[in-house]
């Protein structure tokens, strides 16, 4: 095992990151630690935790999946994909808001969801699975709110400046919405194993949008294979590459991995920081497969 975490540090110092990892195959326990109980900044992986108590609050009969609701062009949380980049109005009932917000990561998306349960309620689902490093403290808004505060009058431009990315609290684990990689694990082996205080119907429906995930640069690109597949959740910010998910074979096997990454460089197109995340997932995926 030391030379598989000698493998994966040496990959990340190669694509110009400091990452944190952690595996587990989902059936035996066995694992991959390689910072597994750092502190990391989750982005959008958090929308995972949301995923899973939405469905909670489903099972529990406080809403229902297919409640409709509205989102006005004129005031959605900012995002490249989804609802964000739309113009004009949308009713959309709230499974339809989960898959955006996880198949093509929609922060507007996420948002609504939020406005429905509240982010206490994503924090009690954390906490009844026993993810006690795992905690929200911003909706999708007020985090890029913080970073547009933390930036300045010269805004986007400003994050290309180390001293200003420094002081961004939406980069601290401290200030902003965190958790850890095992504790990452913890909760796609909960869904996995049907074991997230969800039915297996929402467990399996959880898992589905997972499946959707639009994103094949990261995690995926570890397992270019037909026969291999990957669900999960990426998650970005400036320097900030993350994707957990979980990896299954043919052969019947699940590993489910999450991986952490800053980049030293703020440059926000870094191939080789997205495709480590793949590389590193599968040196510690094939490890458990050896052992």
């Amino acid at each position: 095992m030391n030379d598989t975490l000698r493998r994966i540090a040496a990959a990340f110092a190669e694509a110009g990151v400091s990452g944190r990892l952690h595996a587990v195959d989902i059936d035996s326990g066995t694992e991959v630690d390689a910072g597994a109980d750092h502190p990391v900044v989750t982005a959008s992986v958090h929308k995972l935790c949301l995923l899973v108590a939405l469905h909670q609050h489903a099972a529990a009969g406080r809403l229902d999946l297919a409640e409709q609701v509205e989102c006005p062009p004129g005031d959605r949380t900012p995002g490249p994909t989804g609802l964000a980049a739309m113009l004009d109005p949308v009713r959309m009932s709230l499974r339809d808001a989960a898959y955006l917000m996880t198949a093509v990561s929609d922060n507007a998306a996420a948002d609504l969801l939020l406005e429905r349960i509240g982010l206490d309620a994503v924090n009690e689902a954390t906490a009844r699975l026993g993810l006690t490093r795992t905690r929200a403290v911003h909706t999708f808004r007020s985090l890029f709110a913080t970073v547009r505060e933390d930036a300045g009058p010269a805004g986007v431009r400003a994050l290309a400046d180390p001293q200003v990315l420094a002081r961004l609290r939406a980069l601290d684990p401290a200030r902003g919405n965190r958790s850890t990689p095992r504790d990452m694990t913890r909760l796609l082996t909960a869904v996995w194993r049907d074991e997230a205080a969800c039915t297996p119907e929402h467990g399996a429906a959880i898992r589905r949008l997972l499946g959707l995930q639009v994103w094949p640069h990261r995690m995926a690109a570890g397992f270019p294979f037909d026969d291999v597949h990957v669900a999960g959740k990426t998650g970005s910010l400036p320097t900030v590459r993350n994707e957990v998910g979980v990896v299954e074979y043919p052969d019947g096997g699940r590993y489910a991995v999450a991986v952490f990454t800053r980049a030293a460089s703020p440059a926000a197109t870094l191939p080789a920081a997205d495709a480590v995340i793949g590389t590193a997932a599968r040196i510690a995926v094939d490890a458990l497969r050896a052992s």
